[in-house]
């Protein structure tokens, strides 16, 4: 059983890494779906994809209450389902989480694909490749850089979620309490102490992936 103080850093770990999981393999898939369909207006949703980048925490907090609601078409189908809701839950905090890391995956995904040479692509198909295994043999090892890098982006902006979780997910100890949340509460509580525990936590998990990055960087 993990106690109090430790619950909030493994939830948030808990919940970056399925954030990162599943913005790993959508932003993938959209990223190329878009730049091999060269879909009409990609402008558009290119700015709908990176608008969570730009939108004030509170704002974003306030849409996903609306669209999950238990009183939005969303909501409605969840609890006939599984006679629950999904506000203040940890699924809350999984999605709020994913949907702000989602445009750092998505544009390191589209960078990726676009740095990638249209001849190698082609040479792959000439010799009888089919579209599939070109992708997965020739186009995602060559990107595989900035692939890696949108994850540890991904992967540390998920951790730091705070404004969107709190207002979708809450602040539930033992429940959806995450590292964020846990130094403003314990700010809110006057205990000092504990705040900068848990800042503590947090800067070292974030220089240690800024390490990775640069020693990723170093290496290609």
């Amino acid at each position: 059983m993990i106690n109090d103080f430790w619950y909030p850093v493994q939830f948030s770990l808990i919940v970056a890494i399925l954030a990162t999981v599943i913005t790993f393999f959508l932003a993938i898939w959209v990223s190329y779906t878009i730049i091999s369909k060269k879909l009409k207006g990609e402008n558009i949703i290119e700015s709908f994809i990176m608008l969570p980048l730009v939108l004030p925490p509170s704002v974003l907090g306030f849409i996903l209450l609306n669209v999950f609601g238990i009183h939005s078409p969303f909501g409605k189908i969840t609890m006939f389902l599984f006679n629950e809701t999904i506000l203040f839950s940890k699924y809350a905090a999984v999605i709020a989480a994913t949907i702000v890391a989602f445009p750092l995956m998505y544009q390191a995904a589209k960078t990726g694909f676009k740095n990638v040479e249209g001849e190698i692509e082609e040479a792959a198909k000439i010799d009888g490749a089919t579209n599939g295994k070109v992708f997965l043999y020739v186009t995602l090892p060559l990107a595989s850089k900035t692939l890696m890098m949108g994850v540890i982006l991904s992967f540390t902006r998920a951790l730091g979620e705070f404004g969107a979780t709190l207002m979708f997910a809450g602040n539930i100890r033992g429940k959806t309490e995450t590292l964020s949340t846990a130094i403003y509460v314990a700010i809110e509580s006057g205990e000092t102490l504990r705040a900068w525990q848990y800042a503590s936590i947090s800067i070292s998990l974030s220089l240690l992936f800024l390490v990775m990055i640069k020693r990723l960087e170093d290496r290609y």
